[in-house]
Formats: C-alpha cells, sequence, structure tokens
C-alpha cells in the first residue's frame, strides 16, 4: 500500500499548502511592518506609545524591521524555522498589549473578533515552526545542496 508521501500529487498539494502558508503569514507581517514607517503616527511610534511599550522611538522601528526580514525570510522560505521565532515574540506581545486589555473593557466577543488577525498569525507562525517551508523554498534547496 502506498503512503500519502509517496505520492507526488500529495506531495505537490501538500508543499503549495505550505507556499500559501507562509505567503500569507509572511505577507502581513511585511505590509504591517513597512505600514510602521509609513504611518509611524498611527501604527509605528504613536501606536506604540498609546498602548505604553517602552522606549516606542526604538522599538517601533525595531519591530517594524523584524517584521519586514523576518516576514521576507518567511515569503522565501529561508531560514523560515528562525525567522518565525522573533515573529512570535512580536504576536504575542500584539496580543498581551493590546487584546488582552480588550478584554476586561469590551469583553470576549469584541476581543475575540478584533484578534482575528492576531490568532491567525500565531496559529501560521506555530505551523510554520513545526512543519518548515516546504519543498518550493530556498531552505528545500540549501538542504538538497548539502
Amino acid at each position: 500500500m502506498m503512503r500519502p508521501s509517496d505520492n507526488p500529487l500529495w506531495t505537490a498539494r501538500v508543499a503549495s499548502a505550505l507556499l500559501l502558508v507562509r505567503i500569507l503569514v509572511g505577507w502581513v507581517f511585511v505590509s504591517e511592518g513597512i505600514q510602521k514607517f509609513l504611518f509611524p503616527a498611527q501604527l509605528g511610534v504613536g501606536r506604540f506609545q498609546k498602548i505604553g511599550i517602552p522606549s516606542p522611538h526604538l522599538m517601533a522601528p525595531f519591530v517594524g524591521t523584524v517584521e519586514i526580514v523576518c516576514g521576507t525570510l518567511l515569503l522565501i522560505g529561508l531560514f523560515t524555522r528562525l525567522a518565525a521565532i522573533p515573529l512570535l515574540a512580536v504576536i504575542l506581545v500584539a496580543i498581551a498589549t493590546t487584546k488582552i486589555p480588550m478584554l476586561a473593557k469590551t469583553g470576549v466577543w469584541s476581543m475575540l473578533h478584533e484578534a482575528r488577525a492576531d490568532f491567525s498569525m500565531l496559529l501560521g507562525l506555530l505551523f510554520l515552526l513545526i512543519t518548515g517551508a516546504g519543498s518550493l523554498s530556498l531552505d528545500a534547496r540549501r538542504q538538497a545542496d548539502r
């Protein structure tokens, strides 16, 4: 009996699915990182000040840079598991500083509505940390060259 991993069609589908998850998660982080620089008052330094992040003038550009660099690494599938780790820290801080306080103020349903993207990014990052980038990635090419 053939295992799913021995089926070329199955392997292609898995590779495609992993690529789609990488694009989804990577693109969101790249976009959010860029917007921290384009709209500093709303999404960068000003936002960090509003939610009480220490040293917002340093932290907002730092987080934006981490999001752009690590999000790009996810998009191209290079050092995918390693790139997921700082992004996990970013999203966990975002949830802790913006969504958890919302729970006490507006209740569970409002918080869950506002947190849907954050929780999706958290789960997408955990998925990529567990699975890696897949065969349609620079990580796979690096492994093949060894």
